[in-house]
């Protein structure tokens, strides 16, 4: 873990893999931290050099009082760091409110691939959640904080038993310590659909590859979305995956890691597929017209 300086705070970004070999980005979402990577960093680590970010404010990014932590700020935090890191090019995967960010890094150029795992997008961010949860803004105590993250975690999978309570406690971490309560407001109090509304234009001048992977059982961020998001980027293609919700690393990581990690090395390295013993069963590409949602 290294601490990179940007205009808003030092941002903390797990580093893994020889500086030399092409890089790829992971953010995820402001009420989660790099954690949420711990599967898919040592299957990319090998081939790529790989940065796991933590949006300002979360995980052990800083979280100064009056920071701007919406979506574009966030684009613009993550890319300071990586001109300091003296990076230019780049793969850049997103996770829920992190693939809202991812979209933006990319749309401002330098990415060369673009991965979204049941990501924010469009005018259906915030959903009915995050606006219950801003709602409730200033009313929280460390309680009702860990009580909601636990929350957060239990709805966001569909197999919550293959989760151990180390697992569980790393999605809590970040919010953990004397000012966790402060920190958590403050993401909440951000987290607005400034800068995604209308963004199928320029998403559809975007021509680089892009997977977008979604969790079919997803109760946050509905499957249809996969859909809109593969309309609108000109070299989508899409992952439905049956059997998981909104945390697909954590529901299916041997299935999620290896496509992510195939489909990186495909179209972004560019190196031949090898192809491992066992079967991985996804519904790729876009389904025929009638049997669209």
């Amino acid at each position: 873990m290294r601490r990179v300086p940007t205009s808003g705070g030092e941002l903390a970004v797990l580093e893994a893999g020889d500086e030399d070999n092409p890089a790829v980005v992971l953010l995820a979402g402001g009420l989660r931290s790099s954690h949420l990577w711990r599967n898919l960093v040592p299957l990319l680590a090998p081939w790529m050099r790989v940065l796991a970010v933590d949006l300002l404010g979360s995980g052990a990014s800083d979280s100064p009082p009056g920071a701007d932590l919406r979506l574009q700020a966030h684009a613009g935090y993550v890319r300071e760091a990586l001109r300091a890191l003296g990076i230019g090019r780049f793969a850049v995967a997103g996770h829920g409110h992190g693939g809202g960010v991812a979209q933006l890094l990319a749309l401002g150029g330098g990415a060369d691939a673009l991965v979204l795992l049941d990501s924010i997008a469009f005018d259906a961010w915030p959903g009915p959640s995050i606006r219950e949860l801003r709602a409730r803004s200033g009313t929280f105590d460390r309680a009702a904080v860990d009580a909601w993250l636990r929350g957060a975690v239990d709805t966001g999978t569909s197999h919550r038993d293959r989760l151990s309570e180390l697992d569980v406690e790393g999605y809590l971490a970040p919010f953990s310590g004397e000012d966790g309560v402060e920190r958590f407001e403050r993401v909440v109090a951000s987290l607005d659909g400034d800068g995604l509304v209308g963004l199928e234009p320029r998403l559809a001048k975007l021509e680089i590859p892009a997977l977008v992977l979604w969790g079919e059982e997803d109760r946050f961020l509905p499957a249809e979305l996969a859909e809109r998001l593969g309309d609108a980027l000109p070299m989508a293609t899409i992952a439905l995956l049956p059997g998981c919700g909104h945390l697909v690393l954590d529901d299916a990581p041997e299935t999620v890691a290896p496509l992510i990690f195939q489909y990186l090395r495909s179209r972004y390295l560019g190196t031949p597929h090898v192809h491992d013993a066992g079967t991985v069963t996804v519904q790729l590409g876009r389904p025929p017209l009638e049997d669209r949602w």
